[in-house]
C-alpha cells in the first residue's frame, strides 16, 4: 500500500450499533471490505448520543435503555478509490448517512514506519 499524502477524500458512514450485515456487525463488515478493496485505512468510533432520520434519541446514559448507539466509520483515502468502494455501501448501508468531505492527508504511517507508530 502506498503511502497517502495531499488532498483526499473522506467517507463517513453513520449508522447504528445494532445494524447488522448477515448477523455481522454493519461496521465490521464495512471495515473489512474496505480493507479488501485496498483502501488506505478505516476507523470506527462508538457514538455516545445521536439521533438519525427516525428522530430517536440513541444515548449511552445510565437510566437510558438504548443499546442502539450511533457508530461513525471514516475512511480515508485519493478520491477515484473513495468513490469507487461508493457502490458496496450503497449495498450495505440500508438506514443510514453517507457523507463525502474533500481533506488534505498531512501524516500518514503504519507500523514499522521510522519514526511512526499508529
Amino acid at each position: 500500500m502506498s503511502r497517502l499524502s495531499g488532498p483526499a477524500l473522506r467517507l463517513t458512514v453513520l449508522v447504528g450499533e445494532s445494524d447488522t450485515w448477515h448477523h455481522r456487525p454493519l461496521y465490521s463488515e464495512i471495515v473489512h471490505r474496505a480493507r479488501a478493496a485496498g483502501l488506505a485505512g478505516a476507523s470506527v468510533f462508538r457514538g455516545i448520543e445521536g439521533f438519525g432520520a427516525s428522530s430517536l434519541v440513541h444515548t449511552a446514559r445510565l437510566l437510558s435503555l438504548s443499546e442502539d448507539l450511533p457508530v461513525a466509520v471514516l475512511i480515508v483515502d485519493e478520491e477515484d478509490r473513495v468513490r469507487g468502494f461508493l457502490p458496496q455501501l450503497e449495498e450495505l448501508v440500508a438506514e443510514g448517512l453517507v457523507l463525502l468531505d474533500q481533506c488534505e492527508v498531512v501524516h500518514h504511517r503504519g507500523r514499522g514506519a521510522v519514526g511512526g507508530t499508529e
